[in-house]
């Protein structure tokens, strides 16, 4: 059995792994930072974000977008400048952006909650289509907390995890980059569903905060693995040389959110085949 192994620690809300070009990449909500760690086990900040939630990719070119939450904007890294607008998503909702996935087109879907955190729970989530001229329209609504987003490799699926309705719900890509419902591709009920990635054989890890674990399965929904932690799991990411390697954000929950209690967050890594 492989062992959990601690990679990071001292993180405030450590979110939005991503596996890229061989290093690990991390937001820290509460210092509202993107990182990467590398191979040797080293830390380097690579950028500031001005609001959260924070969320990023790649785009086809190889240049980075991000999600800048609360400010209802796309950023995106450009030599030299930094991070400079792309997109303004504000007009499509008043609250909060979260997720961001890249189309191998070089669209973009990024998805909002479609409430206030601190008021009560509704299912008015959207997903905005940002195309690579910067203009954003609706692509889909009536989500319940949508969370973490995947495209397949093909291009021709979209996932996203609806948190407050315990379930991974697909929609088919059209042509235009549209999003038609394709269904549900998964039920996980009571489960929370958080940041979700590609196991690298069709299935999918999601991670979650109230049940404190990451959960491997199939479409349909049967589960393939648990693994149990002591914090939320918040985001996850397979990656490794060989891409065997789970990684997981975890952290203090709600604490995570209090500067007074101190940063519990930390960089889990797992091997998982």
């Amino acid at each position: 059995m492989a062992e959990l192994t601690t990679l990071v620690s001292g993180i405030g809300m450590g979110e939005s792994a991503r596996w890229h070009n061989g290093e690990l990449w991390f937001a820290d909500w509460t210092a509202g930072t993107i990182s990467a760690l590398d191979a040797d086990g080293n830390v380097r900040r690579v950028t500031a974000v001005p609001s959260f939630p924070i969320s990023f990719d790649w785009l086809p070119d190889g240049r980075m977008v991000v999600v800048s939450g609360t400010d209802g904007h796309v950023l995106v890294e450009v030599p030299h400048a930094g991070l400079v607008p792309y997109a303004d998503l504000s007009g499509l909702s008043d609250y909060p952006w979260n997720e961001i996935a890249v189309h191998p087109s070089g669209n973009i879907y990024v998805n909002g909650i479609g409430y206030d955190y601190s008021g009560a729970a509704r299912a008015d989530g959207v997903i905005a289509l940002v195309r690579p001229d910067g203009s954003a329209e609706q692509a889909a609504r009536g989500l319940a907390f949508p969370n973490g987003m995947l495209v397949s490799d093909d291009g021709g699926t979209l996932v996203v995890a609806e948190s407050n309705a315990g379930r991974l719900t697909s929609f088919s890509v059209t042509p235009g980059g549209g999003l038609a419902p394709a269904g549900e591709w998964a039920a996980v009920n009571g489960s929370a569903p958080d940041g979700i990635c590609w196991d690298g054989s069709g299935g999918i890890w999601f991670a979650e905060v109230p049940g404190e674990r990451c959960v491997r399965i199939q479409a349909g929904g049967n589960v393939v693995e648990t693994v149990q932690l002591e914090q939320g799991c918040f985001s996850c990411a397979t990656g490794g040389q060989d891409g065997g390697l789970l990684f997981m954000m975890t952290a203090q929950w709600p604490e995570a959110m209090d500067p007074a209690a101190g940063k519990t967050g930390q960089v889990m890594g797992l091997r998982v085949r």
